[in-house]
């Protein structure tokens, strides 16, 4: 089932999409994409329902980001093997991991204003996991179990901002649109195993990133086991499992993102994203 909200900014209704790849309304049916809305259980109820008797959403439409209001984002990495080695950085022995505040969540499609100082900013397509049960100290066997999907998620990042000065990553990766996410929320039934699926990402029409999430260090079972022992995981979390190879620091000289650049980026089954920098 592939799961949406749909709607101008600050104002979109939840939405299930159809088998034509079309949005449809699911307002008179649920109050939205958060918190409680997210349980596995509640999810699974869902998709036992026809979404041909929902209203279609009619063209144009915007698609806003699939889970309302993200508690946190907890990012890791380097977690690919080629990321690893285009960046110098060896694979750590367990996950390094570290934050993006919740307000830098955006929409698959929206406009990426870059703020003044962010003259080293890159791209990074990853496998987003949403939390829908509480997650605190799970085993890896049942971690599976606290999921309520899947996403795509660019985590942008200035690599300046992120090393330079006092402070921790989070600096580089928090800016407002420096998360788009969706289009679509896609639970586990479509996602037998979170460990084949294929990322991509085209700058300006140019393949930079095509990694599969089988060359992970760290799969998704085990970092939700992992990233649970040291915080309380809410429904509505978000995971950004790592990047594959690709990104813009690597080449000599460094390729940055610039007004007028358009990020395509995507997961196969799981939906496309355009940012247009601005």
């Amino acid at each position: 089932m592939k799961l949406a909200r749909v709607g101008p900014a600050g104002a979109e209704r939840p939405a299930i999409i159809d088998a034509e790849g079309r949005p449809r309304n699911l307002g008179g049916r649920l109050r939205d994409f958060r918190y409680d809305d997210l349980d596995p259980d509640r999810l699974a109820e869902l998709g036992k329902l026809d979404p041909g008797q929902f209203p279609l959403i009619e063209e144009p439409f915007r698609y806003g980001p699939p889970v309302r209001d993200p508690r946190k984002l907890v990012c890791t990495g380097p977690n690919y093997r080629k990321m690893s080695d285009e960046s110098g950085a060896a694979l750590p022995s367990e996950p390094r991991i570290y934050m993006k505040a919740d307000t830098c969540v955006a929409g698959p499609d929206d406009d990426l204003a870059l703020p003044s100082w962010a003259k080293t900013a890159h791209w990074e397509v990853e496998l987003a996991v949403v939390i829908g049960r509480e997650a605190r100290d799970v085993p890896e066997a049942s971690a599976l179990d606290h999921v309520a999907g899947y996403a795509v998620v660019n985590d942008v990042t200035d690599r300046h901002s992120e090393t330079a000065g006092f402070g921790e990553s989070v600096k580089g990766r928090s800016h407002d649109g420096f998360g788009p996410l969706g289009p679509w929320l896609v639970t586990k039934d479509e996602v037998p195993d979170p460990s084949d699926v294929r990322l991509w990402l085209r700058l300006n029409g140019d393949l930079v990133q095509d990694g599969h999430s089988a060359r992970m260090k760290f799969k998704v079972p085990f970092l939700v086991s992992y990233i649970s022992r040291f915080m309380t995981l809410r429904p509505g979390d978000i995971l950004c499992t790592g990047t594959p190879g690709g990104v813009g620091l690597v080449p000599d000289p460094p390729i940055y993102l610039k007004p007028g650049d358009e990020m395509h980026c995507g997961i196969v089954g799981m939906g496309e994203q355009r940012s247009r920098i601005v």
